[in-house]
């Protein structure tokens, strides 16, 4: 390297030529530098997509020696267990493959490495009712300048439903030939959610309304199916679900960002019986519910599956160990789990109806006078959000503030007063101290007149997961379950914003393999119009 002296030491244009050689140097070292960090940058994203890929693979062998051994002595249960485990692997299978193809995995390819064999596709029985969809041309008129002529056509057929009525559409594709320059044209092969399947969006829209939003077995609706002059088979059916499910994933998680921006929440869990396949037992994982207040004009519910009820499942929905963490008031019970989230900048408001509930079983089970005064104050109060929820929020607050708040006030004394008469470790004193001990928590509503006064709303999302557990008697994985919330979380969105669920989804399949993914949030319950 020449030093600043021997530099100074040369003649005006050598040292011109020595520092515009310098300067290039520098310039290519630093676009090596640039490079070498492309490279790793690209390198280690290859490495995460390699590693992805493999666990996904990994996961498909699991579930393939699942799925023939879910038919041998292994597993011991009814056969209606043993049929909605089928259906889950089905399901499972399918969505992984879709997630596979995501990434540039050739899922046939492998396949036939492998000796896998898919089934040969049945034809359409020729009684069903058939209707013709054409897809022609834009224009019929060579490049050359000479008409084309039509030479033939290509047709697909796609299984239609309607409640107890199946169609099949048929898409006749013309080709379109140039005598002059041989020159074919055709219109290109219509998008479709299910790449070269055979329902129609309808037909998907039905199997997913019915599983996820009537709580109907695939089982069941095969027999619906069946009754309506067509045999699917249930593993058809399953991996219908799985597919659609991978598909409708960015939707759902659109629809949980549309969720994080707003600054009031409510959150709920019930349990859900979960299968381990291995030994053919269940333990107990929980659906999680988050919502916007019904005050609010987006109106929007996700569901969330987990394995266990850790608060650590609520601080990761809302991504509160992340640099974006949503901060707000979060309505909840008093379940304790969701003190987890209270030391990340999120505000606890608890339900006044959680505390209500405590002074009614004491009225309606033993007549008790405390919970029967009790309970007028709770009335006084619920009358007054009746009153006020169809104003804004500032009116809310500013009402609540002057009538709601003399209401609290007086309440409060009189728990503490009553606090002093009866006994403890009674019941009386257990509701008693249940609402004193949360004061703060309960009476949030009154400075925020975004904040609702109990958690109502969400509870009624979540209580048709209760009233289908019957149905579904379990969850048969981890990813099933993880998929009937995605699915649960847009058809009762659709719901709440006044659609109905079945055309909803069915228009969302029909549009979503051309839909811009960059756009995707337009498909969202609460933004969708009907394509028109």
């Amino acid at each position: 390297m020449i030093s600043a002296q021997e530099l100074q030491s040369l003649a005006p244009q050598v040292r011109q030529a020595m520092l515009a050689l310098m300067e290039q140097v520098a310039q290519r070292d630093e676009q090596l530098r640039t490079k070498d960090t492309l490279i790793e940058q690209r390198e280690r994203e290859a490495a995460f997509k390699q590693a992805l890929i493999d666990k996904l693979t990994h996961e498909v062998a699991v579930l393939r020696r699942l799925k023939y051994a879910a038919t041998s002595e292994k597993f011991t249960g009814t056969a209606e267990q043993k049929s909605l485990l089928q259906d889950t692997l089905e399901a499972d299978l399918a969505e992984l493959g879709q997630e596979m193809k995501r990434l540039g995995v050739d899922v046939d390819a492998a396949d036939e490495k492998t000796g896998k064999k898919q089934p040969k596709r049945e034809k359409l029985p020729p009684h069903l009712p058939r209707r013709d969809v054409h897809h022609e041309p834009a224009s019929t008129m060579c490049g050359c300048g000479c008409p084309m002529l039509r030479i033939g056509e290509d047709v697909a057929e796609k299984l239609d439903y309607e409640p107890g009525v199946f169609t099949v559409e048929r898409h006749v594709r013309g080709k379109w030939a140039c005598r002059h320059c041989e020159k074919l044209v055709q219109a290109p092969v219509p998008a479709h959610v299910i790449d070269k399947g055979i329902p129609t969006a309808g037909l998907l829209a039905q199997v997913l309304v019915a599983k996820f939003l009537d709580h109907l077995p695939l089982y069941r609706q095969e027999a619906i199916f069946e009754r309506a002059g067509l045999v699917i088979a249930r593993s058809t059916l399953a991996q219908w679900v799985g597919e659609c499910g991978a598909q409708l994933q960015p939707l759902v998680e659109a629809l949980g960002r549309e969720l994080r921006r707003h600054a009031v929440l409510h959150a709920d869990e019930t349990p859900v019986a979960m299968l381990k396949p291995g030994n053919g037992k269940t333990h107990r994982a929980y659906m999680w519910s988050y919502s916007t207040p019904s005050t609010n004009p987006v109106r929007a519910v996700v569901f969330d599956f987990s394995e266990t009820r850790s608060g650590h499942n609520v601080r990761e929905f809302l991504q509160l160990d992340t640099p974006g963490a949503w901060k707000g008031t979060l309505v909840t019970d008093g379940f304790s789990g969701y003190h987890a989230c209270f030391d990340k900048g999120v505000t606890s408001a608890q339900c006044m109806a959680h505390a209500r509930r405590k002074f009614h079983e004491l009225w309606a089970n033993h007549g008790s006078e405390v919970g029967r005064q009790a309970l007028r104050f709770h009335q006084v109060l619920f009358r007054i959000e009746r009153q006020i929820e169809d104003k804004m929020a500032e009116d809310r607050r500013r009402i609540r503030q002057r009538k709601s708040r003399r209401v609290l006030a007086v309440f409060h004394r009189w728990l503490i007063a009553q606090h002093q008469l009866v006994p403890p470790g009674s019941a009386t004193m257990k509701a008693i101290d249940y609402s004193l001990k949360r004061w703060e928590e309960l009476t949030r509503f009154m400075h925020d007149g975004e904040v609702p006064i109990s958690n109502n709303w969400v509870e009624n999302h979540i209580r048709p997961v209760a009233l289908g557990r019957s149905n579904w008697l379990f969850a048969g994985s981890l990813r099933a379950g993880r998929r009937a919330a995605a699915i649960m979380s847009l058809v009762h969105s659709a719901r709440i914003n006044g659609h109905e669920p079945y055309a909803y989804l069915r228009d969302v399949l029909e549009r979503l393999p051309t839909h811009p993914a960059s756009q995707v949030e337009e498909l969202l319950p609460h933004r969708w119009t009907p394509a028109g």
